[in-house]
């Protein structure tokens, strides 16, 4: 994949507009947890300290194209000045007049705020008239929200049509991770692939197969596969009208070389519930009245004897409730297991989408894994092989 970055762009003394993921979460006008922020730090630093005019753009909630006061970036830029080591300022508008003069007045070296780009229906609308109000702005683009690269929003695909572009440092490292995970892997290659219900997941394991040499099916929808081999599975969750789409899957990835890996065991309980009595029991002893919530210590001790022999990893989704103790343990174990080898060099893992960071960070293991994406529908729609808008526009000539 060649993509261009900031490598590619002379910023010295021009106006750069930055496009985050500042969509934070937040509670009574407080940021709650200003990781996104901190990870655009090292592109934002990197600019203003090469004599640009740092310019970020980002949405924030759903305003629907309407000014919603409580939508406003005025406290993600109270937060971002608290971390920056160079000056910031906030613009109570991303285009027209406003904007341009907080631009002006800001001297080279600083970032500049401007206010959500949602407030405008024509960011949602990829609107060319909206895309141009922004490019007038900045002298160059820098893409640095992965996880808004499967929209095309002015201000994810419109605008790199109009000034020079390039990737920013965060979304470098997240197009190289997933490249070297899904375009060109050392195999053998593992997925894990869990989640509540195999219809949401169908077209990531289609793509999938044809990738890796085994997919570990966990979650919820594990029961569904289970439930179509014929095993029952009491009260859990599971959608049996999707049993012939499961057993389609197996059969698809057996012709092109590619194991789906079920549980051996499981872990069972009358509810999903903090405290709930818990039992370890074999497939063909799941009682009618519980439920599935966790793999068994057969099932983890198999899933690590073949990690022990893979080289990539590459995960998505949990392999049990993680939510509730003590159904986090096999996830948590599995996690740990990649999490050590890869410390060790023998693996590459990738990982993200969904629940998977809260997973792996429950587990301990999110700071081994080689990468972790905070991107949830752009890592899905990614490894489901789809062209992400955002991405194709910042791609090589």
């Amino acid at each position: 994949m060649q993509f261009k970055s900031i490598d590619d762009l002379d910023v010295s003394g021009k106006r750069v507009l930055v496009r985050v993921d500042f969509n934070v979460p937040m509670r009574d006008g407080k940021i709650t947890d200003p990781t996104r922020i901190e990870r655009a730090m090292t592109t934002l630093t990197e600019l203003a300290t090469a004599g640009a005019k740092v310019v970020v753009l980002s949405h924030f909630g759903r305003p629907k194209g309407q000014v919603v006061a409580d939508m406003s970036l005025a406290p993600v830029a109270d937060a971002l000045r608290d971390i920056a080591n160079v000056p910031v300022s906030f613009a109570t508008d991303c285009v027209g007049d406003v904007a341009a003069a907080a631009i002006n007045d800001a001297a080279a070296g600083s970032i500049i705020v401007l206010e959500n780009v949602r407030f405008y229906p024509g960011e949602e609308k990829n609107d060319p008239e909206f895309a141009a109000q922004l490019a007038a702005n900045g002298d160059a683009y820098v893409n640095d929200a992965f996880s808004a690269a499967h929209r095309a929003h002015a201000s994810t695909e419109g605008i790199a049509k109009l000034l020079p572009s390039a990737a920013g440092r965060l979304m470098q490292a997240e197009l190289e991770a997933l490249s070297g995970a899904l375009d060109a892997p050392t195999h053998p290659m593992i997925a894990v692939v869990g989640g509540a219900k195999i219809s949401t997941k169908m077209a990531v394991l289609g793509h999938l197969a044809e990738k890796v040499d085994q997919i570990v099916i966990g979650g919820g929808m594990a029961n569904t596969f289970l439930y179509a081999n014929g095993v029952g599975v009491g009260k859990s969750l599971c959608e049996p009208d999707m049993a012939d789409e499961a057993r389609a899957v197996v059969a698809a990835a057996a012709n092109v070389g590619c194991e789906i890996v079920l549980p051996l065991d499981v872990v069972v309980a009358d509810a999903f519930a903090e405290g709930a009595a818990s039992q370890v029991v074999a497939l063909s002893d799941v009682p009618d009245d519980k439920m599935i919530l966790d793999v068994g210590p057969k099932t983890i001790a198999d899933l690590n004897a073949r990690l022990a022999n893979a080289k990539t990893v590459l995960w998505n989704g949990p392999l049990g409730a993680f939510e509730i103790k003590p159904f986090d343990a096999g996830t948590n174990a599995v996690a740990q297991e990649v999490a050590t080898l890869t410390a060790a060099g023998q693996l590459l893992s990738v990982a993200g989408g969904g629940d998977t960071v809260s997973a792996l960070l429950n587990a301990g293991a999110a700071d081994r894994f080689s990468y972790v994406s905070a991107a949830g529908g752009a890592f899905l729609e990614w490894i489901e092989g789809k062209t992400l808008p955002g991405v194709a526009a910042l791609m090589a000539d």
